[in-house]
This record gives C-alpha cells, structure tokens and sequence, in this order.
C-alpha cells in the first residue's frame, strides 16, 4: 500500500506577515499548559523579512521575528523551538489578523504569507486583515529545523522502486523506513519527534496569537491546515472570529482509511487528466478509456528495473515517475508537464519534465539541495495517530489499494505489503482520530472541491458536518481552491471573513 501522500501543495507562495507589539492575553488555565502560554506570549521583536523571504519588493511593509515556545508544554523551563512569524499588516480599515497555514504538514506559512501578502494587497482582504503566518515548530524557518536526511541520502533514497512486495522485497522496504526513523532519531532526538505533533502546535498557534496581542483571530487553513484549524478549534473555540477550512482532512478517520479514500481521490484525478490528454491527438495514454491505466503501466513499470536516461544524469527512477505523476494531479496547469514526460517514456526520449515535477513535490531545488518539508511531513502525521504494527493489516489494506487506485499499483496482489514508517516510529502518537467539534454557530465556513486528489470532497463534507460548518462546493479536478481565480468561491469567502456572512445553504461554485 502506498504512503499517504503529502495534503498540503498549493503550487507557489501565497501570504505575507502581520503583527502588533501588544499586551499578552490571560493563560486559558492554571495547568502547565496556561503557565507555558502566559511566559511565551511575548510580543516577538520585529524586523525586515530578509532573513527569511528571498524578494521583500512587493511587500516592503511586512515583518518578521520569532516567537519562542517550550518543545515540551509539560517542561517550560527545558528546550525551546522558535517560531518564525511573518506579517503583512492590513493598508485600510482594519478588521483583525489572517492567520494562514498552507498544510503539509510541513509547508512554510511564512513563505505562503509572503506570496499572498503580494498577491492580496490591493483586495479586500489586503486592507482589511494582518496577513500573518507562522512555520510550526520544526518547519520551514523555524529553529530548530526538523532534518532526518542530508541532500545525498535524500537522493540516494529515490532511487529506491520500493515495489517488490514478496517477502524479501517487503523487508528490504521496512529496513528503508527504519533507518529513516533511526536517522530522524539521531539528528533530531526523541524529546522533539514527541512533541510535534498537531496538538502542540494547536497551542503554539494561541502562543502567537497572544504574541500579537490578539483576542480573537480568523483563520484561513488549506488541506493539512484544516486539521490544524479544527484542532485550534477545538481546543480554543472562544479565541475565534471567523475560519475558513478549503480542503478538509477528516480528523475522524483512522490513517489507513484516510489513505484509501486518498488514493480514490488521485484515481479519479488520474481519469479526468488521461480524458483531457485524449482529447488531444497523441496522447501517450491513447483514447480508450479502458486502457488508460494499462497504457500507463507499460511506460512506468519497467523503470522498476531500468531507470530513464534524462539529460539530467540522474535518470528517471519508478519511484520519481509516480511522484512526478501525482504532483501533476494536483493542479490542471502541471498537466502538459505530465504529457511531455509520458511521451518521452513513450518514445525513448528524455522525460525529465516528470523528473522536474518530482523534484518540485519533493523540494530540491537547482543546486540538489532539499527543504525540509518531506522529512517534516513524515515526523508530524507519525505522531498525530497511532499506525497499526500488524503486517497482515497492512496487507489486506493493500489489496484494497489496488482496488480503489489500480494506476498507483505495480505488479500483482501478493498477500504481502509493508507497514507504514509511521508503524515502525519511535515515539507514541500525541493524538487520535476522532470527530471535529464546533467552536459555535456561523464561525466556520469548509470549502471542498468534488475531484480534490489529495484531499477528497467527501472529507470536506463530513468535517463540515462535525463542525456545524457551511459548505461551498467547487467543481474541478485540483487541490484546493480559495484565491485560487475562482470569482464564486472567493466572494463568499471575502463577504464571510470580513462581514461575517455565511454563504447561501448548498453554494456551488
């Protein structure tokens, strides 16, 4: 069975940073917990953003600091993490702050923050909100940095086709995942992998909160920051305006549930793009719908034992085809990209555009050099709820697999599949799958797209169910919508954060 895949691209940067020096708000209780609030809530020092966003020109007024946080609530005197924060202040009547997280887990909100803050200045929400993000603890700019693999064990680990699901292919698969964990362990220490999970940053995003002298907040959170939200929300329901969710995660859905009903998600993204491509003479996929899958296997499968040569000297490995497939589901503008590539395989030419598109899911940049966000990714969904150990499990959950995303499956059902890296992690989970709970009546607005691959409809239905929420639907195949170019979606979003109009029952967009 299949890793999850990553829930949180957006494609390019999007917001920018927020703030005011002001007073700290009262702890929301005696315990540790209020104690750790009240002494870390502490206006950060701002200055220019340079230190963290590469060009300041379209956002000259934002600013940036940190904010300091125990990684353990439990031992605030012991180590600390500091938060980076961004914030583009409001250039009319301000409302409030925009607090934004991009998902993940493991995107930068302050590199997101910083696009957006570009991209909204001369709107509504430009004037009328601090756009504000802030990189949980071990993420993007904030120290310390959450890095399990160097740039050549990262490389090294790529080449790998994990798709050999005998019994001895299955082992040398887990013993992969287990020097992963091990290297997260040793580089990163027990104490931190414990303590990033969603519930503690749940709390340090009231810890910036406080920090910004803010009673209220609006939250506006994509894919993985809808867990996030609903964690906030649940554990701080007075402390919010107005949030809106755009491609919800089920935070009631146990990992290998949510992982199937994922792998649908990228199957029906898988045919709306293969129907697109068909339209279009020379398609690799041909234009029978029924072999579509089958035509795709016959050009990834033998990378399984035979890397492409690309002008890049790496190759093309099985492992990076689907990668770079995948990331082109996301989005219909990545596409063409993926058509290229597949024509390459098809011709024996260089398919590097879906070496490019794998690179850019995976964060490597020109110079073979990795963010952190996939080993980020890894530590934070390890610890946000437990993973079966038992093999069978696993295996019967990867006959399903292949069931729900047979494009995704190589070779033939073997009764044998491996367990998750999370199955084999080194620290308990800090959480559990269990139903959202409402912050109260017209606070939250879910916005889900009917053929989202990473984070499907149904999720977005369910969680505003939980939540008591409205829901806007949008009909399109990719990852998230909200300021997206989608004029119907974001005016009910627009007229919900700044008026605190809910849109119409049953919206479609």
């Amino acid at each position: 069975m299949a890793a999850m895949w990553r829930a949180g691209r957006r494609g390019a940067a999007l917001l920018a940073c927020v703030l005011m020096a002001g007073f700290t708000c009262p702890p929301a209780s005696a315990t540790p917990e209020g104690r750790a609030t009240e002494r870390y809530g502490e206006p950060p020092v701002w200055g220019g953003c340079e230190r963290f966003v590469a060009d300041t020109s379209k956002i000259p007024a934002a600013q940036c600091g940190t904010v300091s946080v125990p990684v353990d609530y439990a031992n605030p005197e012991g180590p600390q993490a500091e938060l980076a924060v961004i914030k583009v202040p409001a250039t009319g009547d301000r409302i409030g702050v925009l607090m934004v997280n991009p998902g993940g887990p493991g995107a930068s909100a302050v590199d997101t923050v910083a696009g957006m803050g570009a991209a909204l200045a001369d709107t509504e929400i430009g004037r009328r909100f601090d756009l504000v993000g802030f990189d949980p603890r071990g993420v993007g700019h904030s120290t310390p940095e959450l890095r399990c693999r160097t740039d050549a064990e990262f490389d090294a680990y790529r080449r790998q086709p994990n798709a050999d699901y005998s019994p001895a292919g299955v082992a040398h698969i887990e013993s992969l995942y287990r020097q992963f964990a091990q290297w997260c362990t040793e580089r990163m220490g027990t104490e931190f992998l414990a303590n990033v999970g969603t519930a503690n940053t749940a709390k340090d995003m009231d810890v910036v909160r406080a920090a910004l002298g803010e009673n209220l907040i609006n939250y506006l959170g994509f894919s993985y920051g809808t867990e996030l939200g609903a964690a906030y929300a649940e554990a701080y329901p007075d402390r919010i305006r107005a949030m809106v969710l755009d491609g919800a995660v089920d935070p009631s859905l146990d990992p290998i549930e949510e992982n199937l009903r994922q792998l649908a998600g990228f199957q029906r993204a898988f045919e709306d793009y293969a129907a697109d491509c068909a339209s279009a003479p020379g398609c690799p996929l041909g234009d029978d719908p029924a072999k579509w899958v089958d035509r795709y296997h016959e050009l990834v499968d033998p990378l399984v034992t035979q890397p492409a040569k690309t002008d890049d000297p790496r190759g093309l490995s099985y492992s990076d085809a689907i990668t770079g497939t995948v990331n082109a589901l996301y989005s219909r503008q990545f596409w063409k990209f993926l058509t290229s590539g597949l024509l390459g395989l098809q011709r024996g030419t260089d398919p590097g555009d879906l070496l490019l598109l794998a690179d850019d899911y995976l964060g490597r940049d020109d110079q073979g050099h990795y963010s952190n966000k996939q080993d980020a990714f890894y530590a934070i969904r390890c610890v946000n709820a437990p993973f079966p150990t038992d093999p069978a499990v696993w295996a019967a959950a990867d006959q399903r697999a292949r069931e729900v995303a047979p494009f995704l499956s190589y070779g033939s059902f073997t009764g044998f599949a491996p367990r998750d890296v999370c199955a084999m992690w080194p620290v308990p989970p800090s959480s559990t799958p269990h139903p959202a709970v409402s912050p109260g009546p017209d606070k939250v607005v879910v916005v889900s797209t009917t053929h989202d691959p990473a984070t499907p409809y149904e999720a977005g239905v369910e969680l505003a169910k939980q939540m008591g929420a409205r829901l806007i639907t949008f009909e399109g195949t990719q990852h998230t919508v909200v300021f997206n170019g989608d004029a119907c979606v974001d005016t009910a979003v627009v007229r919900f954060l700044v008026d605190l109009v809910a849109p119409p029952e049953g919206l479609h967009c």
